[in-house]
């Protein structure tokens, strides 16, 4: 028999005598027309095989299914651990009564033995389904479950472009192998393999046509982007003549986490406003202004083909306390990336569980990990007083650095209005609302955010060293009272129109021009029917004599210039006005994404494409006297182009070497569980706003824009991407509701598609119950 794809029974027939790099169990299959006219004979054939002695799986292989045009994977019935005549007769009826009312005579179904031995299972593609990229996409599970992949309880991902020429890991070689053999006997066909491997080597289960929505991108195209890629992350190896540390590591969460904010694929005009706003320049001006060392001419951000990646050696230098030179900050940064690259699952907590940015309570017991990683006591010394004078700077109570951020962001308010009353041009007003956002918005708000990062830390340290417990540091963040906090309890009280002039700016997708804003469509966001606020009764946290005495003692103790009631002023203010002051910088910014709109619109450009464009043709504009229109119309043509290759591309969360480029496996993650709580309810899709109250909300990233979320009363969040110190562990943290933050792709692509969790934050789990 010539290969051929046909019916799942045939095709496997097809090439079972010429496959080499894979067997293929042995099958009997029939088409219902035989078992109907003689099911005894067909019994009787599959009974006589030297096989059938063992369990028996009966699968379909209807003429509907593995097609061109349509797979119908999982439609109809399998049915395995089939033993006797009788239960396959059984077995095979159910077969045939699946197919439904429309089974035709010509349908079939196939009868194999059981695979026993399995040591791992998984299905394959020659093509990645989700883009139609040439990439081997390998999908498995540990231990003998054959089916744990299609029924969506993958543990595993291995991505590799086509034509990579960089080492195969052993483990992915056999399937790789089969991938190619495949493709040969089935040329220009992209394909979908069912594998398992035993201690005899790779078994194939089934192949079927991978059924695409568009065309097969050109493989030596994609490989002369991958290779450009390649070749920036092969020049950030090296050494660089002004930064710390022999090398980088590149990653979507560390620092400024461009994952959760514009996510890992943002269009152009996302990503030009995020590094117009905060990570070309802003960033570093406040966090040497901070103390720490000047980073004023090191974008954060690199661009590979529209996939932004923080540099993380830059990052990591942006920590170093400005008075830590030589050889003391070489070795700092080392460590710290050595840490990151042999930990990648602290990606998104870099600030938290590699890097030392400010002093706190427990630092000498978190030191000893420069201490067992060769640091002499005397460099623990030098770095302990570096952070302590940097730490008093920014947190005392009447001359910290906060103090001046959170008077800037009054300014903004006051030159806002002062541009809407003037009668400035359309292209004027984008140009003046972002650079006051830069100068007196997104420049506050990174140090107002450095200040609320020391106090998450010093509150943790507080707890770390007994003087709090775990219950007393959540009812302290329960107790705090950020803007977005306010979201719920004003939407109940105040009228649509009050409620809608306080948060009608907010958009969720904070930089995303196609995402309309709360008072654009409020009807999308809010159930003005039922607006009753998510019960958050406000309990004052409270101080023992006990309590107040001991951390009175730390203070002089660790040579913190405060008293236990100014320190407590500086943990509630940190936070909450780190949550506010975003609130404040953000209504510039989604005030010129609307005019940005209005005036695409203008020049006969739809939102849609006006996402394409970089934020830098409005800052020519506004220069120049060039053609609007046939600016805008380059700007779109060459950010569609851009995005499109960005669609096309697929690289790890976390970039050590240039090899990674090429080929990777989709790390594990270490989620961030918020609250001690526990909760059991069903998942809910986001976009049923009528139904989410009682709910599990899972949803990629989440930014402030998704607060209105809180106003449905919601049982849970999980999310793919965000830190243990974003904005949603904040807010999920204040209200007291079970959320994981940053659950990395694999568990969100599991927990989302579940029906019910269970979501226990106090003993870090999440168990699928239905």
């Amino acid at each position: 028999m010539k290969p051929a794809i046909s019916t799942k029974a045939r095709t496997i027939a097809s090439i079972t005598s010429v496959l080499r790099s894979a067997r293929v169990l042995p099958l009997v299959f029939f088409e219902v027309s035989r078992w109907r006219a003689d099911s005894g004979g067909v019994l009787d054939e599959i009974v006589a095989r030297p096989w059938a002695s063992v369990p028996l799986i009966v699968r379909s292989s209807a003429l509907a299914e593995d097609g061109y045009t349509q797979s119908l994977a999982g439609k109809f019935e399998s049915v395995a651990g089939v033993r006797g005549r009788a239960a396959l007769a059984t077995a095979i009826g159910k077969v045939i009564t699946s197919y439904g009312a429309g089974v035709r005579d010509e349908d079939e179904v196939l009868v194999q033995p059981v695979l026993s031995g399995v040591l791992r299972a998984g299905v394959a593609f020659t093509v990645d389904p989700a883009t139609a990229a040439p990439y081997r996409v390998i999908e498995w599970d540990e231990g003998g479950d054959t089916a744990a992949v299609t029924a969506g309880r993958a543990a595993r991902t291995y991505i590799r472009a086509q034509e990579a020429s960089t080492l195969v890991p052993p483990e992915f070689s056999g399937v790789l192998a089969l991938l190619a053999e495949l493709e040969a006997l089935f040329p220009g066909a992209p394909l979908d393999v069912e594998f398992a491997i035993t201690p005899d080597g790779v078994v194939l289960l089934q192949v079927r046509p991978l059924v695409l929505q568009r065309s097969v991108l050109d493989a030596a195209r994609h490989t002369g982007w991958l290779r450009e890629i390649a070749r920036k992350v092969s020049e950030g190896m090296c050494p660089h003549p002004f930064l710390h540390g022999r090398r980088t590591v590149y990653g979507v969460m560390p620092d400024w986490n461009p994952a959760e904010i514009i996510g890992i694929r943002p269009r152009p005009l996302a990503f030009s406003l995020y590094r117009e706003l905060i990570t070309d320049a802003i960033w570093a001006y406040q966090r040497n202004n901070y103390g720490y060392k000047n980073l004023r001419s090191h974008p954060l951000l690199r661009d590979f083909h529209g996939l932004p990646y923080v540099d993380v050696r830059v990052c990591f230098n942006s920590f170093v306390p400005r008075d830590i030179e030589g050889d003391l900050a070489d070795r700092l940064v080392d460590h710290y990336l050595d840490r990151l690259v042999a930990h990648p699952a602290l990606h998104d907590k870099v600030e938290f569980e590699i890097v030392f940015t400010c002093y706190s309570f427990d630092l000498s017991k978190r030191l000893a990990r420069l201490r067992n990683s060769g640091f002499s006591e005397a460099d623990c010394r030098r770095l302990t007083e570096s952070l302590r004078q940097l730490t008093n700077r920014i947190i005392n109570v009447k001359t910290g650095l906060w103090r001046g951020d959170a008077k800037r962001i009054e300014t903004l308010a006051a030159r806002r209005r002062q541009l809407d009353e003037s009668s400035a041009d359309p292209i004027t007003r984008i140009y003046w609302l972002l650079e006051d956002c830069k100068r007196y918005g997104t420049l506050p708000f990174a140090g107002l955010a450095r200040a609320g990062f020391i106090a998450v830390q010093l509150l943790r340290s507080l707890v770390a060293v007994g003087v709090l417990t775990r219950a007393e540091h959540d009812q302290f963040m329960n107790s705090l009272d950020t803007v977005s906090g306010q979201l719920p309890r004003d939407l109940e009280r105040l009228e649509r129109a009050a409620f809608l002039a306080k948060y009608g700016h907010l958009r969720p997708g904070t930089y995303d021009i196609r995402s309309p804003r709360y008072d654009e469509v409020p009807d999308t966001y809010f159930d003005w029917h039922n607006r009753d606020a998510r019960a958050h009764g406000k309990a004052p946290f409270s101080l023992s004599l006990l309590q107040m005495r001991a951390i009175e003692k730390l203070l002089a103790e660790h040579g913190l210039e405060q008293d236990v009631i100014g320190l407590f002023d500086f943990l509630q203010a940190g936070i909450e006005l780190r949550e506010s002051s975003k609130f404040e910088f953000t209504r510039n910014l989604s005030d010129a994404l609307a005019l940005i709109a209005s005036f695409g619109e203008g020049h006969g450009f739809t939102r849609d494409d006006m996402s394409f464009v970089n934020i830098g043709v409005f800052y020519d504009l506004h220069r120049g006297s060039g053609d609007p229109k046939a600016a805008l119309a380059r700007a779109v043509a060459e950010g569609r182009e851009r995005h499109a290759q960005t669609c096309h591309i697929a690289l790890p969360p976390l970039i050590v070497s240039e090899s990674d480029v090429w080929g990777f496996e989709v790390p594990a993650s270490d989620p961030n569980f918020i609250t001690q709580e526990r909760v059991t309810a069903e998942v809910s899709e986001i976009e049923d706003v009528t139904n989410l109250s009682g709910r599990i909300v899972c949803i990629r990233s989440a930014d402030p824009g998704y607060d209105w979320l809180f106003s449905h009363r919601i049982a849970g969040l999980v999310t793919a991407y965000g830190g243990a110190n974003s904005h949603m562990a904040i807010r999920a943290n204040e209200l007291g509701l079970p959320a994981v933050i940053g659950a990395g792709e694999m568990h969100f692509q599991r927990w989302s598609t579940a029906r019910r969790l269970l979501v226990d934050c106090a003993n870090r789990t999440v168990e699928v119950l239905a």
